[in-house]
């Protein structure tokens, strides 16, 4: 379903500036790897915006799109 993670420089200093690189870095290894429920991945509501998330850690979160086989990052968002 994924073979590769397009994300921006905002959103690498944003995960950096939270210190959330590794938890994103093992996250993003899960959804390559396919393994969706280490991370639930799923598609968020309404289905058809087609937007997907993942967990990175219990706080925050990964939105998304999936296109030809990669994952285009749009938010990482603060779950709480």
């Amino acid at each position: 379903m994924i073979d590769k993670v397009l994300i921006s420089k905002k959103w690498i200093d944003y995960i950096e500036k939270r210190n959330l690189s590794l938890q994103y870095r093992k996250a993003k290894k899960y959804l390559l790897e396919w393994n969706f429920t280490q991370i639930n991945f799923s598609i968020r509501e309404p289905k058809v915006d087609k937007i997907y998330y993942f967990r990175i850690n219990k706080q925050f979160r990964v939105f998304g799109f999936n296109e030809n086989w990669v994952f285009k990052v749009i938010k990482i968002d603060n779950h709480q």
